[in-house]
């Protein structure tokens, strides 16, 4: 039998290949996540936001077409307007292909991108031209029960920051206490 070739376009894709979709898709909706916002979530959301200093934080969840914020803070936002500010915000649902949430789940590890635009494959995802997304802190969330990465604790700002390791220990601090959250929503 011939070798394989080594394909490396999978290296390239701008958005990872997400083989576990459907089936996070069916976790997510057996959890209930992913259809509307959760006030629980948007504590948590807010309480990185507050400990980070940035203005935008999310409980993000990830079907097979969308990202979905489950939780969400966004000092950007109007709160009188509701949960999408037509005025700009990041609002609570976003494609799949947009953000850096998508490279969280499909590595299965946090991700600190202090400045995209040092990163050629982020620099050009659309949320920095469209939101302004200058800088991102996220770290997966693993569904305690069946292990898959079903989303992201995130923070992102307008312009770039040293988050550096305390940064990092705070998101995926955060992350164990969302997906124990989680643990106690499928009981």
């Amino acid at each position: 039998m011939p070798p394989t070739p080594l394909d490396l376009t999978a290296r390239l894709l701008l958005t990872p290949q997400d083989p576990e979709g459907p089936a996070r898709a069916a976790r997510l909706k057996e959890l209930g996540l992913g259809d509307e916002p959760i006030p629980k979530l948007d504590a948590y959301a807010h309480e990185l936001a507050r400990i980070t200093g940035a203005p935008v934080a999310a409980v993000n969840v990830i079907d097979e077409q969308r990202q979905y914020f489950a939780g969400l803070y966004d000092a950007t936002m109007d709160p009188a307007k509701g949960p999408v500010d037509p005025n700009g915000g990041l609002g609570r649902v976003m494609p799949r292909e947009l953000g850096y949430c998508v490279h969280v789940v499909a590595r299965r590890t946090a991700l600190v991108l202090e400045d995209v635009s040092d990163f050629a494959r982020f620099a050009v995802n659309a949320v920095v031209d469209e939101v302004g997304v200058a800088t991102y802190l996220g770290a997966p969330l693993i569904d305690p029960l069946s292990g898959m990465a079903l989303g992201t604790v995130c923070a992102v700002d307008q312009r770039p920051r040293p988050w550096g390791q305390e940064g990092l220990r705070t998101v995926k601090a955060m992350a164990a206490e969302v997906q124990q959250e989680i643990l106690r929503r499928s009981r």
